[in-house]
């Protein structure tokens, strides 16, 4: 697939998955050997857990919206930064005990390998802190540190061969 294929593809897969809410049409964009790396390690390899998590963010936050404000491509990968608007309906959520209704507008960025027409391979970042502030959730992690501006969160690297 050419860069701008692989641009159309990912804009695709974000308008039937998240906008239109199909977690069935993971099954016509992502491989059955995908390696989530912004996953748990027990959810990290494999389509089902690949599925569980976008089920379980789609439940969460049933009417989210992904504003595309950049969409880049190089080789076999495509980043996507920008933001996701929704509503909290979630359950349960770090801290967060029940639905608040309240709306998140969150940034985010997402990487996605694309070889041989499918998702192979993905990453994320999102912007939680921001996400734990408008759901009126702590401020304070368990051991004491702060949560909110100027927070120092560290998260542990990870790598693959390109």
């Amino acid at each position: 697939m050419t860069l701008e294929e692989n641009k159309a593809f990912i804009r695709r897969y974000i308008e039937e998955v998240n906008h239109q809410r199909d977690v069935d049409a993971i099954d016509r964009y992502v491989a059955s050997d995908v390696v989530n790396w912004a996953a748990t390690p027990e959810r990290r390899h494999g389509l089902a857990g690949y599925k569980e998590i976008v089920a379980n963010s789609l439940r969460m936050m049933p009417d989210q919206r992904w504003e595309v404000d950049l969409l880049i491509a190089e080789d076999d990968l495509v980043v996507v930064y920008g933001s996701r608007r929704a509503t909290w309906l979630g359950t349960h959520f770090r801290g967060i005990a029940t639905p608040t209704g309240q709306t998140v507008d969150v940034e985010l960025v997402h990487i996605f390998r694309i070889r041989d027409g499918m998702i192979t391979e993905h990453w994320a970042v999102r912007d939680d802190v921001a996400m734990f502030q408008q759901l009126g959730g702590p401020t304070q992690l368990g051991d004491g540190h702060a949560v909110g501006p100027g927070a120092t969160v560290v998260v542990e690297p990870r790598s693959t061969t390109f």
